[in-house]
């Protein structure tokens, strides 16, 4: 979406600040505005029972974070316009209605309370295959840039959707872009008792395709390779050194009303680098 902005979900957790270091950079590596937006949920109250009469309000720590996340955006992409916004709302819903207008929503993999133990929060695994726009999960931040964006490709309509994103990613980062494909195992496939179900290769199919979509997409080194292993354990490996791994919220096979597909929601909770999950609503699935 032309001149959309990159909109950062923040709260001030440690894994929101990463995601809004993600946010910014993106911004300005693609000439794009950054909106930081914050939501207050309904049900906290405006002057905790046990506050005095001097401490800060909810309102007026809501918006300290934003100010501190402006400043800080500010000092990392000086040149890219920053704007905030304080909502009231369920965080989910409201960062969903977001991406309606959004290029990209960032958010950190957990955020503020939950479970210590969790790799993905409630807000990452609500939003991922549920919004409009690519959403980009960050659990950590890659400590060497490794030139590299990696996405997963089978051919459904949310593959192709990931595939453009990956390619403005790396032509954006001046990366590799590295598209992997592996063979496709069906759900629910018949097969006799004790074997586990045929793969489909479609291999050659997928190689003419990416040959003829190589051609109208310059501008960055371009690798394909095939994998033998399962998607999952494949993209989680590679994103061991890539900057990015793009996947498509649900590829093919699966069932067709869940909206994030196994791999996604794998890759989510394995990669070691940020994951931008592109939406099957995007792609018109």
């Amino acid at each position: 979406m032309t001149n959309a902005a990159i909109v950062a979900g923040v709260d001030g957790s440690r894994t929101a600040w990463s995601a809004l270091v993600w946010a910014a950079e993106d911004a300005a590596r693609r000439g794009l505005p950054l909106r930081i937006v914050h939501v207050r949920e309904p049900w906290c109250a405006e002057h905790p029972l046990s506050a005095s009469s001097d401490q800060e309000t909810l309102t007026e720590r809501c918006e300290k974070l934003l100010a501190d996340a402006a400043g800080r955006a500010r000092g990392l992409a000086p040149e890219t316009p920053v704007s905030t916004t304080l909502m009231t709302g369920a965080v989910i819903e409201r960062l969903k209605s977001e991406s309606e207008t959004a290029d990209t929503v960032v958010v950190g993999s957990r955020g503020l309370g939950g479970f210590a133990g969790l790799v993905l929060g409630s807000v990452g695994h609500g939003l991922a295959g549920y919004a409009e726009s690519p959403v980009v999960i960050v659990r950590r931040l890659p400590r060497e840039r490794g030139g590299e964006v990696v996405v997963g490709y089978d051919g459904s309509p949310c593959a192709e959707m990931a595939l453009e994103y990956a390619w403005t990613q790396a032509t954006a980062r001046r990366a590799r872009l590295h598209i992997l494909h592996g063979l496709r195992y069906p759900h629910l496939a018949p097969h006799p008792t004790g074997y586990g179900p045929v793969p489909v290769d479609d291999t050659a199919e997928i190689e003419r395709h990416l040959a003829a979509w190589q051609d109208g997409h310059g501008g960055v080194e371009l690798i394909r390779s095939m994998s033998f292993e399962h998607p999952i354990a494949a993209l989680a490996t590679s994103s061991r050194t890539a900057d990015l791994v793009v996947v498509g919220s649900r590829g093919l096979g699966g069932y067709s009303r869940a909206l994030l597909g196994s791999v996604s929601h794998g890759v989510l909770h394995r990669a070691h680098c940020p994951v931008a999950v592109v939406s099957a609503l995007r792609a018109g699935a």
